[in-house]
């Protein structure tokens, strides 16, 4: 299998919002005041044009398989970035893929300045959350910041 990490591309928006809404529907949730229903979910590398936010897309073979990237939430302080929609095809996962996109995520917000990272998930998402502890992710108490993701019932962080 051949595995590529790179920068998502214009043409990747509809590609990787499907995989997306898929991949929530496929875990039960896909609920109100999740990326499911986001409207920026659909133009992803518009909204990635942002200072000091990178998304990455996972290609298997050519085939864009997943991503996920940084992105500097409005109400976080200055020092702490959240990881976002972080996503895999059934085909992608188990492949190291997932981590590698965690990795780049995490070097990435190292080299921009960050110190911690923050994110938002849901207990349906229960492969991802034991992903996101292996990588020294801890919970929290109560959300961070103004994603505007009221279905996100899990809080994560970690220092950088």
């Amino acid at each position: 299998m051949n595995s590529l990490i790179r920068p998502i591309r214009q043409s990747d928006n509809p590609i990787i919002a499907a995989i997306i809404r898929d991949t929530l529907t496929e875990f039960g949730a896909n609920h109100p005041g999740t990326v499911y229903y986001d409207t920026t979910t659909d133009a992803l590398y518009e909204l990635f044009k942002k200072e000091k936010a990178v998304y990455n897309i996972a290609e298997l073979d050519g085939k864009v398989v997943g991503g996920g990237g940084i992105y500097p939430t409005d109400g976080l302080p200055p020092d702490t970035c959240e990881l976002v929609k972080m996503y895999l095809l059934p085909e992608a996962r188990g492949t190291g893929l997932g981590k590698s996109l965690i990795e780049r995520s995490i070097e990435t917000a190292r080299e921009m300045g960050f110190t911690k990272i923050y994110l938002e998930t849901m207990p349906e998402l229960s492969q991802a959350l034991k992903v996101y502890a292996r990588f020294g992710f801890t919970y929290l108490e109560a959300p961070l910041g103004n994603s505007g993701h009221t279905g996100c019932k899990l809080w994560m962080m970690k220092e950088i």
